[in-house]
């Protein structure tokens, strides 16, 4: 390719990714746990790290193996990444360290999507 690839021209624009990425921007952040210092570890924003789970979870992606392999495979697991790549071991510490945080903005986003007739209850259960 003779260009930088964009992937925001490779999704198409009725994805429910976009929907995700903008419900994401709305949730508040401060049940979230997060290094502020900026120590340790290198990180990832909690809102892409919540955009990747809620996404992949739409698509029956659960593990976070699997997820992990999705952000170098799938377009929009790329994407709602910005094409980073966590390792699944982050993942999973993100996923067990913000349990109740994820578990309310992922209710945020279900009701935000039925309110905008995105998704329907038969929908919303397939993800929970």
């Amino acid at each position: 390719m003779l260009f930088p690839l964009a992937l925001r021209d490779w999704v198409p624009e009725d994805d429910v990714v976009h929907f995700i990425i903008g419900a994401v921007e709305r949730v508040d952040l401060y049940a979230f746990k997060v290094n502020w210092k900026g120590t340790g570890k290198a990180q990832y924003h909690p809102r892409m790290m919540l955009a990747l789970l809620i996404y992949s979870y739409a698509n029956d992606i659960f593990s976070a193996r699997r997820i992990e392999r999705a952000t170098y495979r799938d377009v929009g697991v790329r994407y709602v990444s910005a094409d980073r790549h966590s390792d699944h071991d982050t993942m999973a510490t993100f996923r067990r360290e913000n349990a109740k945080a994820i578990t309310q903005a992922f209710a945020q986003v279900l009701l935000l999507g039925r309110e905008i007739g995105l998704l329907k209850m038969g929908m919303a259960a397939n993800w929970s």
